[in-house]
C-alpha cells in the first residue's frame, strides 16, 4: 500500500511509541501487556483524530477550501484536535458540539475540551441529543457558501475513508515496530466509537496478511450496529486503497458491554480502569472514550480470554484533556 498516492499533510508526531505495560501486567497477572501510544500524536496534547487529520486536511486544501466544520459531542476530541491544525493552517473553523448527555455541569460544559476549541479560535454551536449532525452541517456549509467562503466538511471523528487511511498508516507502523522489536503481537485492543479507527487499522493488517486480530471496544454503539459501521466504512477504505473485497465480515470484531448508560456517561468499570492505569503506568486515559476501551480490556484479562503467555497490544486513542470535565465523576478526597 503506497499512502503518497493520497494527499496528506505532516504534523503528527509519528511513529509513537510502542512500550510494555509491565506494572499493569503485574497487577493483572498477565498476559504481556503493551500499549500504542496514540495520545502521544502531539497536535494539541494528542490523540488518535491527529492521524486521520493528516489526509482530511491534506484533502481539503487540495480541494482550496478555507473554511473547516465537523461535529462532535460536547467533550469531544476531535473538535479539539480539528480546531488546532485549523487555526495553524489559518483556516476558520466551525464546531457543532451535540449534547448527549443532558449534563448541567459547568465544567463538562465549559472545561476541558471546550475551553481548548475556544482557545483555538473555532466557533462553537450547541445541538440537543438526537440532532442530524450531518444536515447541520452541511446547512452550515452553504451558508457559508453564500458568502463566498469554500467549506470543507470533516464528518464525526474524522471517520470516512479519506480519515480512515490515517490508521491504514498506523497498522503499517504497528507492524514495522513489532518487526524491528522482535514482537509477536496476538491481540490488538481499542476504543471504537465513530469506526475509523477500526476501519482503518482491520484494512490495514488484513491486507497486509499480520493475522493480528482487532478487537475494538464500543463507546457508545450496540454490537451488530458498531460492526456494520466498522465494516462498511473498511469496505470503502480498502476500494479507496483499490483492493476492494480484502476485508471480510468476520475480520471486523467489536465488543460493546462496557457502553454503560451511553456515550459520554461515565462507568465505575471505567473510572476503575482510569485510577488502574494511573497508579500503575502514570497513562492518562478519559472517561469518554479511551477508559471505556480499557475497561473491556481489563475485564477480558480477568475473565479469561486471552491466554497467559499472548502479547496484548492496547492502543490508546487519546484523550486525557476531557478529564478535566469530569471532576465529579471521581471519588477524590478533598484537600487542605
Amino acid at each position: 500500500m503506497h499512502l503518497s498516492r493520497f494527499p496528506r499533510l505532516h504534523f503528527a508526531h509519528l511513529s509513537t511509541p510502542l512500550e510494555p505495560m509491565t506494572a499493569l501486567s503485574k497487577a493483572l497477572g498477565g498476559p504481556n501487556l503493551w500499549i500504542k501510544r496514540d495520545d502521544c500524536t502531539g497536535l494539541a496534547g494528542g490523540g488518535n483524530k491527529t492521524r486521520k487529520l493528516e489526509f482530511l486536511m491534506g484533502d481539503a486544501l487540495e480541494k482550496g477550501a478555507d473554511t473547516i466544520i465537523t461535529q462532535g459531542a460536547t467533550q469531544s476530541n476531535h473538535a479539539r484536535q480539528t480546531a488546532a491544525i485549523a487555526t495553524k493552517m489559518g483556516m476558520e473553523c466551525h464546531v457543532l458540539l451535540e449534547d448527549r448527555t443532558g449534563s448541567d455541569d459547568e465544567e463538562y460544559n465549559y472545561n476541558g475540551n471546550v475551553l481548548l476549541d475556544q482557545l483555538f479560535g473555532a466557533e462553537l454551536t450547541k445541538f440537543p441529543a438526537n440532532t442530524d449532525m450531518n444536515q447541520a452541517m452541511e446547512i452550515l456549509a452553504e451558508t457559508l457558501r453564500a458568502e463566498g467562503k469554500k467549506p470543507y466538511i470533516i464528518p464525526g471523528g474524522g471517520s470516512n475513508p479519506i480519515g480512515a487511511l490515517g490508521y491504514v498508516n498506523a497498522a503499517l507502523e504497528l507492524l514495522t515496530q513489532a518487526n524491528d522489536m522482535g514482537l509477536k503481537i496476538d491481540h490488538l485492543v481499542h476504543a471504537t466509537g465513530s469506526a475509523g479507527t477500526q476501519a482503518g487499522l482491520v484494512t490495514g493488517l488484513v491486507a497486509s496478511n499480520s493475522l493480528i486480530p482487532v478487537l475494538g471496544i464500543g463507546v457508545r454503539a450496540p454490537k451488530e450496529l458498531q460492526e456494520a459501521n466498522v465494516f462498511r466504512l473498511a469496505q470503502n477504505t480498502a476500494a479507496h486503497l483499490g483492493l476492494p473485497g480484502v476485508v471480510k465480515r468476520e475480520d471486523v470484531v467489536a465488543n460493546c458491554d462496557y457502553v454503560g448508560d451511553g456515550y459520554g456517561i461515565p462507568t465505575q468499570s471505567g473510572m476503575e480502569a482510569i485510577e488502574l492505569f494511573a497508579r500503575t503506568e502514570s497513562i492518562l486515559l478519559d472517561p469518554v472514550y479511551s477508559a471505556k476501551g480499557a475497561a473491556g480490556f481489563i475485564d477480558l484479562i480477568r475473565k479469561g480470554h486471552f491466554n497467559k503467555d499472548d502479547n496484548i497490544v492496547f492502543l490508546h486513542t487519546g484523550g486525557s484533556q476531557a478529564l478535566f470535565g469530569y471532576r465529579k465523576a471521581f471519588n477524590l478526597a478533598d484537600y487542605c
